[in-house]
């Protein structure tokens, strides 16, 4: 897939009140594309807009979970721009809980965000890519769909359940001319540990004493992250430019330290269990 030159690209983007979503927006209408925003929240996203030339923008408040409220949104997009071009699964939040306090209810409202949202976004846009025969599906995982940590249990479960999906997509649609990309960036300075972005389990038991230090230093770490959100969009923007690019993304220098220390991880893992492994092969 190349990116057109022509005539502006139409970008559909989940996620886009705040954060890295706000900033792709911001970054688009200033290079003259037209963008699809969908949030829960169009008054905050309109309010952060509020000096910008809006003309190419459609904001439609969408409920990720509800399959009729996507379709309804990908189709004003073609409605009104024509086509879809690319694609960006951004929307989602954070919990930090350890996995036997997290809640029945709270798991499955990650997972509706996170994946089978993401996945009512990718049934209702990739007719229009196929027909097209090209676009650009950008999902935004974490470093934590890597590399797991304390307290970050359902979290970690969603983002590596969109590992999977975004490898498998990746090789399904790889004849047809969609590119897929997955991005898994550090910790940016946005405000995804704050009040308004990470939740925390009704109920906290005291025994897992990691977890609390865990919750103590994400909270304290607000305002001091390494990532730069205005170069994070920068860089997303450039991967749809160019067209092409590795299927995993990294971004941040946080995230490429824990993620190759991850992959030494396994790396001695399968080595110290290779003998077990081909044990079990049937004998020749």
């Amino acid at each position: 897939m190349s990116y057109p030159t022509a005539t502006p690209a139409t970008w559909f983007i989940t996620g886009t009140s705040r954060g890295l979503g706000l900033e792709l927006v911001k970054q688009l209408l200033k290079r003259g594309d037209n963008v699809t925003a969908t949030t829960r929240s169009p008054e905050r996203l309109t309010a952060a807009l509020d000096e910008m030339d809006t003309q190419r923008l459609l904001i439609v408040d969408v409920d990720l979970v509800d399959s009729a409220s996507v379709s309804s949104a990908v189709t004003e997009t073609v409605e009104r721009f024509g086509r879809v071009d690319v694609v960006v699964n951004n929307a989602g939040y954070g919990l930090i809980g350890s996995v036997e306090d997290t809640t029945d209810a709270e798991a499955r409202a990650m997972f509706d965000i996170h994946i089978f949202g993401v996945w009512n976004v990718l049934r209702a846009t990739l007719p229009i890519l196929r027909t097209q025969g090209n676009g650009h599906i950008i999902n935004l995982s974490s470093v934590f769909g890597l590399v797991a940590g304390p307290g970050w249990g359902l979290y970690n479960a969603t983002k590596f359940a969109l590992e999977g999906l975004s490898d498998a997509l990746a090789q399904e649609v790889a004849e047809l001319g969609i590119k897929v990309s997955v991005v898994e960036p550090g910790y940016f300075r946005t405000d995804f540990l704050t009040a308004d972005s990470l939740a925390m389990p009704e109920t906290v038991n005291e025994v897992y004493v990691p977890i609390h230090e865990t919750t103590r230093t994400h909270l304290a770490l607000q305002g001091s992250q390494l990532g730069d959100p205005t170069k994070g969009a920068s860089a997303i923007i450039d991967m749809a430019v160019a067209g092409d690019g590795p299927l995993h993304q990294l971004l941040g220098s946080d995230s490429y330290a824990y993620a190759t220390a991850k992959l030494e991880s396994l790396r001695a893992d399968f080595e110290a269990g290779r003998e077990l492994a081909h044990s079990t092969d049937h004998q020749v």
